[in-house]
């Protein structure tokens, strides 16, 4: 017996190329629309404690509409997301696919480490220093 997949997902391999637009295009939206629906972080509901992601949405937003300082102080990573989500969107548009070529699972680990060297600093200033680290909002 063979088992079809639903026609959404059986063109997924098609139209996959156009999520990173999409997802672009969403958050250039919500920097406009801010009352547009989002996730919040469960970390953070649940614990206080912001995760390694927290305001990174906002700067990012901040950071499509040319506004750097701003995204900057939401969270240092915001421009380098907007950059790299713009990058993406092209490459998956002028190649129709999904995935960039020469992405390698380094270049995931590099971005990774960095975010969480990036939380654990601003957690020990905030909660270990007394110092502001994260916006508050």
């Amino acid at each position: 017996m063979s088992r079809r997949r639903p026609a959404r997902l059986s063109a997924l391999p098609r139209y996959g190329f156009l999520l990173p637009p999409a997802l672009t295009s969403y958050l250039w939206l919500k920097g406009l629309h801010p009352l547009l629906p989002g996730f919040s972080c469960p970390l953070r509901a649940l614990t206080g404690i912001p995760c390694p992601t927290c305001f990174l949405t906002r700067a990012t937003t901040l950071a499509l509409h040319g506004h750097l300082a701003d995204s900057v102080r939401w969270h240092a990573f915001g421009p380098l997301a907007a950059g790299a989500l713009l990058a993406w969107s092209v490459m998956a548009i002028r190649r129709g696919r999904l995935f960039p070529v020469g992405l390698k699972a380094w270049h995931l680990g590099v971005a990774a480490v960095g975010l969480v060297a990036y939380w654990v600093g601003r957690l020990v200033l905030s909660y270990g220093m007394g110092i502001a680290a994260f916006p508050t909002g």
